[in-house]
C-alpha cells in the first residue's frame, strides 16, 4: 500500500520538472536582450551594406568590374558584357599561347623586321633572348616589338615553317583557340599585341567579365608571367649582353598594397584600359579592370574601385 509522501512526490514531481524547465528558458531570453543589437545583423542588411559600397563610384570608363577569384563571382560590374577593344591587354594571352607552345628554355632573336611595330622600348636588330625575360619585358613595358617577335618566333615553329609572317598569323589563330578553350567566348584577337589595324578595327576585343576571366585564369595556371607585372620597373640582360631598363606602364603600381599582377592598354579605338590583381588582405585576390576609359581616367578609376571593394569586404 503506498503512503502519503510518495503520493505527494508523484504528483509535484512533473509540476517541478516544468517550472525548472520555464526557468532556463527564462535564463535564455535574458541573455538574448543582453546582446548588443548591433551585432545582429540580417542576411538582407548585410547584402545592402556590400551594395552600398559601390553606390558612390563615378568612372570614366565605360565598362568595369570587380571579380573575387576565391568564389570565382562577380562582386560590382559597369556593362561586364559590352564588346570593347582590349588594345595591350592581349598581351596577356600573347603571353599565355606562348607559354603554351615553346620550352621555357627557347631562345628568340629579335630580327629587323619585328621592330616595325608602333613603338620603340629599345630592343636592338639581331638581338637574343631567353623567352621567359622577353615575356616579361614585352608585358612590363608594353612592347609591341617584342610582343610581335614572340608570336613570329612561336608561331613558325609551331606551324613547322620558316617564313615569320605565316608563324605570326598561326600564333593568332592560337590565341583564339585558347581563348575558346579556357571559355572566353566574346575574345578574339586579330593580332598578338592589341594595336588597332586601322581606324575602325582593333586589334583584340572582348569584354570585361572575359578579361577578368583570363587574369583568373593566369593566376591559376601561369602566375610567373604575372610576377614581373608588380613591379614599377625592370632590369634585364638579353643573351646578347645587352642591357636593358624599361618601367612599368602602370604608372600607379606602387600606389596599391598587395598588387600581384597589372596590364595597361591604350589605343584611339579602346583608349584606356587597365586590370589588375591585386590582394585585398592575406588569400583575398581581386581582379579589377576597366575598359574604355581614358589615358588617366583608367588609373582613377582603379583607385576607386580598389577603395570600394576594401569596404566591401569588410561587411562580410
Amino acid at each position: 500500500m503506498l503512503n502519503k509522501d510518495h503520493l505527494s512526490y508523484k504528483f509535484y514531481a512533473p509540476m517541478i520538472s516544468l517550472v525548472i524547465i520555464l526557468a532556463v528558458y527564462l535564463i535564455y531570453l535574458g541573455q538574448l536582450k543582453s546582446v548588443k543589437t548591433d551585432t545582429l545583423v540580417s542576411p538582407l542588411a548585410l547584402a545592402q551594406n556590400q551594395t552600398d559600397s559601390f553606390t558612390d563610384i563615378n568612372l570614366f570608363a565605360k565598362s568595369a568590374i570587380v571579380w573575387d577569384t576565391n568564389e570565382r563571382r562577380v562582386i560590382y560590374s559597369h556593362n561586364p558584357d559590352m564588346v570593347m577593344p582590349l588594345a595591350s591587354l592581349a598581351k596577356i594571352m600573347m603571353a599565355v599561347t606562348a607559354e603554351s607552345l615553346l620550352p621555357k628554355n627557347t631562345v628568340v632573336t629579335i630580327r629587323p623586321e619585328f621592330l616595325e611595330e608602333e613603338g620603340d622600348n629599345g630592343l636592338v636588330a639581331n638581338e637574343n633572348w631567353k623567352l621567359k625575360d622577353l615575356l616579361d619585358f614585352s608585358l612590363v613595358t608594353s612592347s609591341n616589338d617584342g610582343a610581335r617577335a614572340i608570336a613570329s618566333v612561336a608561331g613558325a615553329i609551331n606551324a613547322g615553317v620558316s617564313s615569320y609572317d605565316v608563324g605570326r598569323k598561326d600564333f593568332v589563330a592560337e590565341m583564339n583557340k585558347k581563348a575558346k578553350k579556357i571559355g572566353l567566348t566574346s575574345m578574339y584577337f586579330t593580332n598578338e599585341n592589341g594595336l588597332d589595324s586601322n581606324e575602325s578595327l582593333g586589334g583584340a576585343y572582348g569584354t570585361v567579365r572575359d578579361v577578368a576571366k583570363l587574369f583568373d585564369y593566369t593566376l591559376r595556371n601561369n602566375p610567373q608571367l604575372l610576377i614581373s607585372t608588380k613591379n614599377s620597373s625592370l632590369k634585364v640582360t638579353s643573351l646578347s649582353n645587352v642591357a636593358h631598363k624599361v618601367n612599368n606602364t602602370n604608372t600607379d603600381i606602387d600606389k596599391i598594397p598587395g598588387i600581384m599582377g597589372s596590364k595597361t592598354g591604350f589605343t584611339s579605338l579602346a583608349q584606356g584600359n587597365l586590370a589588375i590583381i591585386y590582394d585585398s588582405s592575406l588569400g583575398q585576390p581581386l581582379i579589377i579592370s576597366v575598359l574604355g576609359s581614358t589615358a588617366e581616367g583608367r588609373f582613377t578609376d582603379v583607385r576607386a574601385l580598389v577603395s570600394a571593394s576594401k569596404k566591401y569586404l569588410e561587411t562580410r
